[in-house]
């Protein structure tokens, strides 16, 4: 009894407590046309209770009662101070002033240097926004969002015309890209030359390039996290741009008396004009379009809804050879909900589809493949107090993957037709995180995912002897199939194979000063999907495999620590990270497997390992007309994968190898300068160590043959990477009163004209007998002019 009455007299304690302090909640917007702001900061001077907005505007913080000069800030935006006597709880909404007035543009901004993020836990994290620095040069002057984050430490692609991007050694499948919620499996147009987001529909973007937040979960590498704008909820507006190869359209406004706003944005290509010009070409296209689509109605203070939609779609056909077409189809219907001033909801039901079709003409074959899935997931956010936060929720994915129907165009075609089996899968999660200031220097992000993977039945299941579905002849020296004994159907009742992992997640930062800290996180992340492509890069011809009996998850494990300082009252700031991550199963293939109309894929891959790690520095500089920043990182990127039962040495003889995304040295130095109102100037810098190959070593005559001896896996490189990019933006002198505002964007791209390698072959010349080398080499000096505008 008497414990009781203590411990009843305690918790009194903290009510009565609790209950003398008073909460403040809202929302935070652009003023100019009503966006919600992800990161603002809402802050209590000269005390330590603050809140930044979630990823929809939304805050809460709670002090005890007191006369407090409250503070709104954002970077770009004019900070809005206002006193408040806090004797009540409060529901403030604000809307901040931007800094100045812009164009659409796209900026690149490392993690906000304000105190908050300086103290903030999470770490390994960059951010892309619309802002008010001009455009970084890019190729042919279309703005690229992939290509943008590329100039960031830890972040490459396998060269110029490869589509999606590494991050810190992974590889292109190991990223979970999202558009709004939605799932994105494949990220570029033309073959990997320019993305499918349009900087005109695009909000914010985040990518973690470690200590993931435990709400993400699926991949091992990153993930990209890609917000469309809401639309204009004060004025209807249109912006856009004109081209070389592409033009875009982008109107948004008001609905529903002011209560919610649309956006509907358009981008389409006309290379293929060009190309019909020549007699040789006048029946080939090229082409590619992309349409965001987002609406949103604010029920009342407590309720909103938003409803998005991408679609997108590439053509390539070359007459009388191929015939290509794929693309991207999302959509989302969200539901916002405010319980009270503590407690934030967000149920979200998400569709995502990527198809393809490929006919080749010179063998008469139609090939036809898709993947869809469903997402419902339920996010809430619970803030405890000024000190702790708490974020949780749940997800269930349904994957529908089909790899590929395959159906002769004439009855005289080589081809037989083929149904590959659809495969089937459930994916499903739970996740925890807590914000914790701890004290007033250290800050802690700790939480937990606990993930589960189903592949269902609906297909036939081969069964091999010894249970190896790869084996080695150790006559010849090789990996081959392995001996199928039976097959059997799985109905779409059973389920084939499950997987349960837990996976903890820890950031911790130390505050050495108001301008200093050092931070420390952990990640383990798994990964059920697995992407199939023995080329360098992604291709519309790549499939989608789910774990199951012979494919195990990936599972990573990324250690990280990093030390983060403002110098010169914010001008600038230096970031240093370094990192070491793990993968467990990766999937490497054998010599000479073949992943094209394959239904048992188990027989050319065997399961590995990988590992990473590397220093990053990012020195940036704010403030003033020159602005602009140095990223620099110093990495290694290696696999091994040892025989396991199939026997034998293992890829590679078991030894650790270069992986295709290997770069030791990663140099960008990008740099913007305002000479004045009307012009101002941008230029990249870049410089890699060349992507790892594998060369010839030698050759040998057999039966009148030549056959060529190779050296281990990627022992070789490619030469360096480098290139330098000039832009000019002209803005001529609007009148006040006019709506219309323009300006003229002049770009040169790699200016001193550099043959960068993409690809080194080896053949024997035909007239002379021998051996050589020869480059291919995509891009040279390409001048650019783009007019953008908006009204």
């Amino acid at each position: 009894m008497r414990n009781l009455l203590l411990s009843f007299t305690l918790f009194m304690g903290i009510v009565l407590q609790a209950q003398e302090k008073y909460n403040i909640r809202g929302s935070i917007k652009d003023a100019s046309n009503g966006e919600t702001l992800l990161g603002a900061t809402v802050a209590l001077k000269n005390t330590s209770y603050g809140s930044v907005t979630n990823e929809y505007g939304f805050y809460s913080l709670s002090a005890p009662e007191g006369r407090y000069m409250l503070a709104i800030s954002y970077l770009g935006y004019n900070t809005l101070s206002q006193e408040i006597d806090l004797n009540q709880d409060f529901n403030l909404n604000f809307e901040l002033e931007p800094s100045a007035t812009s164009l659409n543009e796209v900026v690149i901004l490392a993690e906000n240097t304000d105190e908050i993020n300086i103290k903030k836990p999470q770490m390994s994290v960059s951010k892309l926004s619309s802002g008010t620095i001009k455009k970084i040069p890019v190729v042919l002057g279309e703005i690229d969002i992939l290509k943008s984050i590329q100039l960031l430490p830890g972040v490459t692609n396998n060269g110029e015309g490869s589509s999606g991007f590494n991050v810190r050694g992974g590889a292109v499948d190991q990223n979970l890209v999202l558009l709004d919620e939605a799932i994105i499996y494949n990220t570029s147009h033309f073959f990997g030359f320019f993305s499918i987001f349009n900087a005109d529909a695009i909000k914010d973007i985040n990518l973690y390039k470690g200590d993931i937040p435990a709400k993400y979960g699926g991949r091992v590498s990153s993930v990209l996290d890609v917000r469309q704008k809401d639309g204009n909820s004060k004025d209807f507006g249109f912006s856009g741009g004109i081209g070389l190869i592409s033009s875009r359209l982008a109107a948004e406004g008001p609905i529903l008396s002011d209560k919610g706003s649309f956006l509907v944005a358009g981008r389409s290509s006309y290379a293929h004009l060009f190309l019909n010009a020549s007699e040789d070409f006048k029946d080939d296209k090229i082409s590619f379009y992309d349409l965001n689509l987002k609406a949103n109605y604010e029920l009342n203070n407590n309720n909103k809804f938003y409803l998005s939609g991408y679609f997108g779609r590439d053509v390539f056909n070359l007459s009388n050879f191929i015939k290509n077409n794929y693309g991207n189809a999302t959509a989302n219907l969200r539901w916002n909900h405010v319980f009270n001033d503590k407690l934030f909801s967000n149920l979200s039901l998400i569709y995502s589809k990527y198809d393809y079709q490929i006919i080749l003409d010179f063998i008469e074959l139609d090939w036809i493949a898709d993947i869809k899935n469903f997402n419902l997931k339920y996010d809430l956010k619970y803030y405890v107090n000024s000190k702790l936060k708490l974020d949780f929720g749940a997800s269930a994915i349904t994957y529908n993957l089909n790899p590929g129907e395959i159906n002769p165009t004439t009855e005289t075609s080589p081809v037989n037709y083929l149904k590959l089996d659809t495969k089937r899968a459930i994916e499903s999660g739970f996740y925890l995180n807590a914000e914790h200031e701890l004290s007033n220097k250290l800050t802690a992000q700790y939480g937990f995912r606990v993930s589960s993977f189903s592949r269902l039945g609906g297909q036939n299941l081969s069964t091999y002897e010894n249970n190896q579905p790869v084996k080695y002849n150790q006559e010849l020296g090789i990996y081959e199939r392995g001996t199928e004994v039976d097959e059997t159907f799985i109905s779409k009742g059973e389920t084939i194979k499950t997987y349960s992992n837990f996976e903890p997640r820890l950031g911790l930062s130390y505050q050495l000063n108001d301008d200093q800290s050092i931070k420390l996180s952990y990640t383990k992340s798994t990964q059920y999907l697995h992407l199939l492509s023995n080329t360098a890069s992604v291709t519309p011809l790549d499939v989608w495999t789910p774990s199951g009996q012979y494919i195990k998850p990936q599972i990573g494990n990324q250690f990280a620590l990093g030390y983060f300082k403002n110098i010169n009252n914010k001008r600038y700031s230096l970031e240093i990270e370094t990192y070491y991550k793990t993968i467990n199963n990766r999937i490497d293939y054998i010599d000479g497997s073949n992943l094209i109309g394959n239904n048992n894929i188990e027989t050319e891959i065997l399961n590995g390992e990988a590992r990473a790690y590397g220093l990053e520095i990012l020195f940036k500089k704010h403030k003033g007309n020159f602005t602009g920043w140095l990223a620099y990182t110093l990495s290694k990127s290696e696999q091994r994968t040892l025989g396991g039962i199939a026997g034998g040495p293992g890829i590679n003889s078991g030894n650790w190898y270069n992986t295709p995304y290997d770069r030791t040295h990663d140099i960008s130095l990008t740099a913007n300068y305002e000479l004045n109102n009307k012009w101002q100037f941008s230029s990249n810098l870049v410089f890699q160590t060349g992507r790892p190959v594998t060369y010839p070593n030698g050759q040998y005559t057999y039966e009148g043959l030549s056959i060529a001896t190779y050296s281990g896996r990627n022992e070789d490189r490619l030469p360096a990477y480098h290139r330098l990019d000039l832009s000019a933006t002209y803005s001529p002198t609007q009148r006040a009163d006019k709506k219309w505002h323009g300006e003229w964007v002049f770009g040169i791209y790699n200016v001193y004209n550099r043959r960068n390698a993409a690809s080194i072959s080896f053949n024997q010349n035909i007239d002379t007998g021998l051996n050589e080398a020869t480059r291919i080499s995509i891009f040279g000096i390409i001048p650019s002019v783009t007019y953008n505008f908006k009204f």
